[in-house]
């Protein structure tokens, strides 16, 4: 399974060209906000059947604290996203992670997948384009780790 990290141009343009067959997709996106510049769900409908939408800042630990959540809390659909990930590999797809500029979300968890089912996550650190957001590369590959487990018994 391969697994690419995009940003929402490099996305966009996967679309534009029609260049997504073979691939499943998790998105990350940003919650609305006061803020100029908000950056909201892509459209994927009629484009990609096996899309992944997480709403989720990219936040480092000690911001958590300041936005009202915990590391529990932070990207609590972990586990659901275990799931989508093994079904799409049992369905043969690669993997695309995106997020708004391919850097820090989409690294963390590109890694995490990278890292679960290889041991080749390191490879994502090691690239001076990507800062990995370390939060969600634990969270997804503990949620991926725990999902092993459980079918394994």
């Amino acid at each position: 399974m391969k697994v690419k990290i995009c940003s929402r141009d490099a996305i966009s343009s996967l679309i534009e060209n029609d260049e997504l067959d073979g691939f499943a997709i998790i998105s990350f996106y940003d919650p609305p906000s006061r803020r100029s510049g908000d950056y909201g769900p892509i459209d994927f409908k009629g484009v990609c059947e096996n899309v992944f939408m997480i709403e989720e800042l990219d936040l480092d630990p000690s911001a958590l604290k300041k936005f009202g959540l915990t590391f529990e809390k932070y990207l609590s659909c972990a586990n659901e996203l275990a799931k989508f990930i093994y079904g799409v590999r049992e369905m043969g797809l690669n993997i695309i992670c995106q997020c708004e500029y391919g850097q820090s979300r989409s690294a963390g968890c590109a890694a995490a997948i990278l890292e679960h089912f290889g041991k080749r996550g390191i490879k994502v650190f090691a690239d001076y384009r990507y800062y990995p957001n370390q939060m969600i590369f634990n969270k997804v590959l503990k949620a991926l780790d725990e999902y092993k487990e459980a079918l394994c018994n």
